[in-house]
């Protein structure tokens, strides 16, 4: 089971997919930007084995994507905004692999290039069992370290909603260790696989994926979003409404 939340009202329908080890809190203010213009309906997921939804029993992009589509009506297109693995699993549903409808994908920060020590690294991460924190304030400080949102960048405790969860002993992450075996998936054969227009973006500062590396593989020109880093749709979340919205118009 998936967790969701709906909410906005205009037109157009927006499906928010969040990057590995976050959870859909981190669409708040992105939310809060398609409400003030009106600009559509919006629906915000936990991928599987993350925030409050179940885990699955193997992992990949294809499985997270399956999963995604069943929450999904069939007969009306998406304007998807996905960041990192939320930008692979879009890619994937735009595919129509999965019998959704994909108007147009934002992706923003997708890590591309992935190394055999990358790929051997996050195998090793979900092999170890979730660390458990005595204290929630120090599971929650690890949460913003790893996924990245620290008080810097997600001042608003709701930005890090559902990211630790109590247990046995004490707190943990609520992402499932397991989920990190999506690392390395091939984004070139998703970005060619998409039947829709695609956009790709990325913080200027982000260290995880260079501007000529998205631009492989984005027919649009790739953008560069200044005074960002990995988490853009936090930082800057009327820049991304903006992008989508003039991807939509551009593909129609």
């Amino acid at each position: 089971m998936l967790w969701r939340e709906r909410g906005g009202h205009g037109e157009h329908a927006y499906l928010l997919l969040h990057g590995l080890g976050a959870t859909g809190a981190v669409w708040r203010n992105v939310c809060r930007e398609l409400d003030s213009r009106g600009d559509g309906e919006w629906l915000v997921l936990d991928l599987p084995g993350h925030g409050g939804s179940s885990a699955l029993p193997r992992y990949s992009v294809g499985a997270l994507a399956s999963a995604v589509a069943q929450s999904l009506d069939p007969d009306r297109p998406y304007q998807v905004i996905g960041h990192s693995l939320g930008a692979y699993v879009g890619l994937a549903l735009a595919s129509g692999w999965f019998g959704v409808r994909i108007a147009s994908m934002l992706g923003i920060g997708p890590k591309i290039e992935w190394s055999e020590a990358d790929v051997a690294s996050m195998a090793e991460l979900a092999r170890k069992p979730a660390r458990i924190f005595a204290d929630e304030a120090e599971a929650r400080s690890r949460y913003r370290k790893v996924s990245g949102l620290d008080v810097r960048v997600a001042p608003d405790a709701a930005l890090i909603a559902r990211g630790v969860v109590p247990t046995e002993g004490g707190f943990r992450l609520a992402t499932d260790p397991r989920a990190a075996l999506v690392a390395g998936a091939p984004f070139a054969t998703l970005a060619a696989s998409a039947q829709c227009p695609v956009l790709l973006a990325r913080g200027a500062s982000d260290p995880m994926v260079t501007l000529d590396q998205l631009r492989t593989h984005c027919a649009a020109a790739a953008i560069e979003i200044p005074g960002t880093g990995h988490n853009a749709h936090v930082e800057s979340p009327g820049s991304i409404v903006a992008l989508s919205e003039r991807l939509a118009s551009e593909s129609r």
